[in-house]
């Protein structure tokens, strides 16, 4: 195994290839699909994945100064962020041979697109009582229900489905975890535009989908098992600066100083506690073990912070903004900010599962807990 500052050769050396490699190719899709198997190809692309996947089996310590070196120096993965940091980790722990062999190279390398089929119109936050329903038909699941806020889904090749297959446990034992191919008859993509004028959010309409009844990751019926593991995924991922970002710190100052309030003392306090905020984030995504609802829940607090400054610096000249192009526009920004709070689970339910599971208080009561889901009344 490679020294520390050995590895870190490797990396620099790699992505000082990366500007070549990119050279006139804007699409952010495109982009980052290359990067993607040009990351994979160099051994870079599946650190902590096992060997026989084409990973490298490396430690944490690695893996961490993998994103130290590549901070600000890789491209964004645009729509590969969903798979490659929780679908294909949930796979590689939980999935079958087969899945893996089908699944892994291919998410990791770019050539295949993810998205999470887990929100439904009828559940809420209350994800268990998700009504979307897989039935056996021979080799095949029938696929039957909708889904909604699905980041992605229309250009997504595949999804990591949440479905019930059995109605006469309580709902949080009938849940399974299954691959839904989103190119076939009976998905249907309805895209949702958002007040940033961009439509991230999906719903999905699912009518006699199909998926081969050994596309089950883990065992049938540990869905909510599985479904708790990838949403660790998630708010880790979050947590360390995966999916939107908030306004820069670096961006707010030249605001101010554009404003000509650089030096007024309430604004420089807000701009120093919001660079404080960021090196939290980042040291506390040094910690092991930390559990990712807290470092999702600075996250969330950065980024509403952020929004709150901006829009301060520039009033009242804020309302005449320009929309911008995604991720670039003040107004975008400042409009996407709430987000921060609902992706990966609202900050009230973060609350709830520190407060439950690390705290160790007692849970919220819940009257359908215990009976079958068949029996819960439903809307």
């Amino acid at each position: 195994m490679s020294t520390e500052a050995e590895f870190r050769h490797e990396v620099r050396q790699f992505l000082e290839s990366l500007p070549a490699l990119l050279a006139g190719t804007d699409d952010p899709l495109k982009r980052a699909r290359l990067y993607l198997g040009a990351r994979f190809d160099a051994g870079l692309g599946a650190l902590d994945y096992p060997t026989e996947h084409g990973g490298r089996d490396l430690p944490r310590d690695l893996v961490m100064a993998y994103r130290q070196e590549s901070s600000g120096r890789a491209p964004a993965e645009a729509g590969f962020g969903i798979g490659i940091s929780m679908c294909l980790p949930t796979i590689r722990d939980h999935g079958s041979n087969e899945l893996k062999e089908r699944f892994l190279r291919p998410g990791l390398r770019g050539d295949e697109i993810w998205c999470q089929l887990y929100s439904e119109p009828g559940a809420g936050s209350d994800l268990a009582g998700l009504a979307t329903r897989a039935a056996r038909d021979g080799d095949e699941w029938i696929i039957n229900g909708q889904k909604v806020w699905t980041s992605g889904a229309a250009e997504a090749d595949m999804g990591i489905l949440l479905a019930r297959t059995d109605s006469s446990v309580p709902k949080h034992r009938g849940i399974s975890m299954l691959v839904l191919p989103m190119d076939q008859p009976g998905v249907e993509v309805r895209p949702l535009r958002q007040m940033t004028g961009v439509s991230h959010f999906n719903e999905v309409f699912i009518e006699d989908a199909r998926i081969p009844t050994s596309w089950v990751v883990g065992t049938e019926g540990d869905g909510w098992r599985l479904a708790v593991t990838l949403l660790a995924y998630e708010r880790s991922s979050l947590g360390a600066g995966g999916g939107r970002q908030p306004i820069s710190t670096g961006r707010l100052i030249d605001l101010a100083r554009e404003r000509s309030v650089n030096m007024d003392p309430v604004v420089r306090q807000d701009l120093a506690r919001l660079h404080s905020q960021a090196l939290i984030v980042g040291w506390l995504n040094q910690r092991s073990g930390i559990h990712p609802s807290v470092t999702k829940l600075w996250r969330s607090r950065q980024g509403r912070l952020a929004s709150s400054i901006a829009c301060r610096l520039a009033f009242p000249g804020g309302a005449a903004w320009d929309e911008g192009a995604e991720g670039e526009g003040w107004a975008y920004g400042v409009l996407d900010s709430p987000a921060h709070s609902l992706g990966g689970g609202t900050d009230e339910i973060q609350r709830n599962t520190l407060g439950e599971r690390v705290l160790g208080l007692p849970r919220e009561p819940a009257v359908d807990r215990d009976i079958p889901f068949s029996e819960v009344r439903r809307n």
